[in-house]
């Protein structure tokens, strides 16, 4: 990983959209703050589409894509996607009501087999605002072993289910989505864009393990410094990382951005 000192300043120019976690990317011990958020304004001010992709659910997003200066938010791992308008949130979906709905109870009956095979796996506390996947903590409010923390993740799969570790939680969910597909998906949709078509002229911002497949893909991947501690364990790193980490990591990357477009 190059310091982001090392990021072109015609790379950095070029951009028209920023794609970014939220968990410990934009937050910061929870709360989002006043520098990311300062960088979220900037951004949006500047005409740049931002669009924050997470696995929290949609419960708990809703609010933030309400208040935060952002395109959408696309939670559960790219499900669903937020979509804040004049008269209130717009919520779009990958999959069909009905589909939806076999999965949920397919969901249920998984969580309920994990909490009961692994030692000390708890749903996580913000499961109630969830629709499309189930979440178990491993350090958010408890902090689980790693040896369980992988038996979950086999768990998951041996369901037939997709599972990512984030920096607090594991989700597991049914279906082809996952945060790669739900940013193409959002693009296009929003922005009738082709996302793949011009990845140069977009960035991803994340910080563990379930960002992989989108520093994999994004030749201006970047990880905030607290992405140092998941690096033995991910084969495909960001380009770039920050010195700061979390929000304030995050405003180094807008900052970033928008100063190419000054020069």
């Amino acid at each position: 990983m190059l310091e982001l000192s090392h990021w072109p300043l015609a790379d950095r120019a070029a951009i028209v959209g920023v794609l970014c976690d939220i968990d410990d990317t934009l937050t910061t011990e929870g709360q989002i703050t006043a520098d990311a958020l300062q960088g979220l304004q900037s951004l949006h001010d500047a005409g740049i589409h931002v669009v924050a992709i997470t696995g929290r659910p949609v419960g708990w997003s809703e609010p933030f894509a309400l208040q935060w200066p952002v395109d959408a938010i696309v939670p559960e791992n790219g499900a669903v996607a937020l979509v804040p308008s004049e008269t209130g949130l717009r919520k779009l979906y990958v999959e069909d009501e009905e589909l939806r709905r076999r999965n949920f109870a397919r969901l249920q009956k998984v969580a309920h087999r994990i909490v009961s095979e692994v030692p000390g796996a708890v749903l996580a506390r913000d499961s109630a605002g969830r629709e499309t996947d189930i979440a178990i903590d491993h350090s958010e409010f408890v902090q689980l072993p790693h040896a369980c923390i992988a038996q979950v993740v086999r768990l998951m799969q041996d369901e037939g289910m997709n599972a990512t570790v984030s920096s607090i939680h594991i989700n597991g969910w049914f279906g082809d989505h996952n945060k790669l597909s739900g940013a193409r998906w959002i693009v296009r949709e929003l922005f009738g864009r082709e996302l793949d078509a011009e990845l140069h002229r977009w960035v991803y911002v994340g910080d563990s393990t379930n960002d992989e497949a989108m520093f994999e893909h994004f030749p201006n991947g970047i990880g905030v410094a607290n992405i140092r501690r998941f690096e033995a364990e991910i084969a495909h790193l960001p380009r770039y990382v920050t010195r700061g980490e979390r929000g304030a990591g995050f405003a180094e990357v807008a900052n970033a951005v928008l100063q190419a477009r000054k020069e």
